[in-house]
């Protein structure tokens, strides 16, 4: 039976060092002593309604849940070297929230986090906001859906990826990403996928400049295009987008079919391009 805690304010360096077996329940941890690591080396815990605004709260901590709590900006990286673990209702202010972490669940959360979710494994992020730079940054083994994504350099070298039901507002996402499928997505920004490998969008709207160059084995199907230009510049592509592509530019191989491209370039490769481009209007 787990040991409750409740109603307490910490500010002490590792207030709550190595517990075991407890439910720390609306608690603070914030105050004048400014301490670090409250909750580091702890195991077997659920932290619920409590606030956060000291560094390094949960590190090295195993099988835990996170409720319904707050984590402001001064919780700089709050979660390390973490496993067994769900975070659900909880607002992650802090930067650098979660990092080198394992089996890991995030559900109806707000994440105000640069770095969030660095070289993690088996991760799930539903049902959240997301505000963050280089999101889950060389991670793999991943499921999103249902979220909000707002920022730069997202998913870049991840690899094992599905992402569900979502709006991505984010430059330069899926840089050197492998094995990553995208379905009933917006994707907005620009420089879109390059470099990457095994990526498939299925049912999404491609939004922003020169998306999809460089791509080893690149896969759209029933997705739509908009204000895309200088498209698939030197990728292996099988694509068959519904409606404009404003411009495709030297795509290396494979085929390209949308109901009508404004421009298709074939000048100035350095590379054998010999991609089949078909506008369904001509």
């Amino acid at each position: 039976m787990k040991r409750e805690i409740k109603n307490k304010t910490f500010d002490g360096e590792r207030a709550l060092y190595g517990s075991v077996d407890v439910i720390v329940k609306n608690c603070t941890f914030a105050g004048p002593a400014d301490g670090e690591s409250a909750l580091k080396e702890s195991k077997n815990i659920d932290v619920i309604d409590c606030c956060f605004s000291l560094r390094y709260p949960l590190w090295h901590v195993k099988n835990f849940t996170v409720l319904n709590c707050k984590m402001d900006g001064l919780t700089r990286a709050a979660l390390w070297y973490c496993k067994n673990g769900a975070i659900g209702e909880s607002e992650l202010f802090g930067i650098k929230a979660l990092r080198e972490c394992k089996n890991i669940a995030v559900s109806l959360s707000k994440i105000n986090s640069e770095e969030f979710g660095w070289k993690c494994k088996n991760i799930a992020v539903t049902d959240s906001q997301i505000t963050s730079q280089y999101f889950m940054f060389e991670s793999s083994n991943i499921i999103i859906s249902n979220i909000k994504m707002d920022g730069k350099y997202s998913f870049q070298y991840v690899k094992n990826l599905t992402v569900d039901n979502s709006h991505l507002d984010t430059k330069d996402a899926f840089w050197h990403s492998k094995n990553v499928t995208v379905k009933n997505c917006t994707v907005k920004g620009e420089y879109l996928g390059w470099y990457s490998e095994n990526l498939t969008l299925i049912n999404c709207k491609i939004i922003g400049t020169q998306p999809l160059c460089y791509c080893k084995n690149l896969k759209l199907i029933n997705c739509t295009m908009e204000d895309c230009d200088l498209a698939f510049e030197y990728s292996s592509v099988k694509a068959d987008v519904k409606g404009h592509i404003t411009s495709v530019k030297n795509p290396k191989s494979g085929k390209i079919i949308a109901d009508s491209i404004g421009e298709i370039i074939k000048d100035g490769s350095v590379k054998k391009c010999i991609c089949k481009i078909k506008d369904r209007q001509q």
